[in-house]
């Protein structure tokens, strides 16, 4: 593939074979069984005996890959997710609901803050490390929390200690959780992009970007970003040439895979697409000083591979990626990303009574993560 020098393609007896590497490790698939053992004979004789996983389930760098259910891939991390819960040094309590409060962005100022002590800031570190790696494979209903915290990790405080364990607390609710991916269609590719503007402590957005196929997050973008912007519409318009080399990429590598592919963006924000679409002659008095760079959209849509489309906010899938949703909003989003059931029950809770308990407990613990009014504690967490 020319987009891609790890994945390489051949026709063999009228189907295509694919070989993917990383590192010294190789994913081979045809249509034809007998043809990836001929492919794997020869390696053997090449290199000696070697260990090869066939079927439909295979185990790699901690990710389980399920292929059993026609039509979908199961990306899924149950162990790796109950070590880190297992691992953490606090007592996690009750699960909560969503895997981080409204108060997420929301940092005290420098004279107010009491920070980490040396081991708990490593530990912090560990922890946000371990998360970024769950969060790019398989939960991609974590990003928000995680890209927050990847801003943190240098002077780590207390109620940063607070926000890592509200995930830990999230992930105890499913840790079983797979990313389940289902194609619908090979020609076409659907992008959600949409950002919040000013919402962290420096007043700088949040980018968040969605790509599918049909069901579940193929790809995903989630950052904050680099630079102050003047608008919302801004905002969303520097969001979009973020993650405009995503787009980009997928469709060549596709093309690349032998697939020709149509690709459409959605938008929440009416003066953000008609900016996309007409580039500068859309400019007004509050948008005439945007560098031109962020109308290389504009160049790509006259091209033809890419159309811009409304969207409504209420079914923007990238803002999931954009800010810490809540309630019925967040498990719409986390079953669009997640390709999971809307009303996901929790794993071993499904009882009444404990679910009342639960329910309870999360009210209560509340505080422990509203900046501004949390408390010090004599184990050193906010409360």
């Amino acid at each position: 593939n020319p987009y891609d020098p790890c994945v390489a393609n051949k026709m063999v007896d009228g189907s295509q074979m694919t070989v993917c590497w990383h590192v010294d490790d190789l994913k081979l698939s045809h249509a034809d069984a007998s043809k990836v053992t001929e492919v794997i004979e020869w390696l053997k004789g090449e290199y000696g005996d070697l260990r090869v996983s066939r079927g439909k389930t295979h185990e790699y760098l901690g990710m389980t890959l399920d292929y059993s259910s026609p039509g979908k891939v199961k990306v899924g991390m149950t162990d790796f997710t109950m070590a880190m819960i297992e691992d953490f040094p606090d007592d996690l309590g009750q699960f909560v609901e969503t895997p981080a409060s409204d108060s997420l962005f929301t940092v005290r100022p420098d004279g107010k803050r009491v920070l980490l002590g040396e081991e708990r800031a490593s530990i912090f570190h560990r922890f946000v490390a371990k998360l970024l790696f769950l969060a790019c494979r398989a939960r991609r209903d974590i990003r928000v929390p995680v890209a927050f915290l990847s801003t943190r990790v240098k002077a780590p405080d207390q109620d940063d200690w607070g926000k890592l364990r509200r995930v830990l607390k999230y992930l105890k609710r499913n840790p079983s959780l797979p990313l389940t991916l289902e194609i619908e269609d090979m020609s076409a590719i659907t992008w959600w992009v949409d950002a919040s503007h000013a919402v962290h402590g420096d007043c700088k957005g949040h980018t968040g970007g969605v790509m599918s196929m049909g069901k579940g997050a193929f790809m995903d973008q989630c950052n904050k970003q680099k630079f102050n912007t003047r608008s919302t519409t801004e905002s969303e318009l520097v969001a979009v040439d973020e993650v405009m080399p995503k787009m980009i990429w997928a469709m060549h590598f596709l093309q690349g895979q032998g697939f020709e592919t149509k690709t459409e963006l959605h938008q929440d924000n009416m003066s953000t697409v008609r900016l996309e679409v007409n580039g500068k002659r859309s400019s007004g008095q509050r948008t005439r000083h945007l560098n031109i760079k962020y109308f290389f959209v504009t160049d790509q849509i006259e091209q033809g591979w890419l159309r811009v489309s409304y969207c409504p906010t209420d079914k923007m899938i990238a803002d999931i990626n954009t800010k810490p949703l809540q309630g019925a909003l967040f498990k719409q989003m986390r079953a669009a990303v997640q390709n999971c059931p809307v009303d996901l029950p929790p794993e071993n809770s499904l009882c009444p009574a404990v679910a009342v308990c639960n329910a309870i407990a999360s009210h209560l613990t509340k505080l422990q993560e509203c900046v501004g009014r949390s408390l010090v504690g004599r184990s050193g967490e906010a409360r």
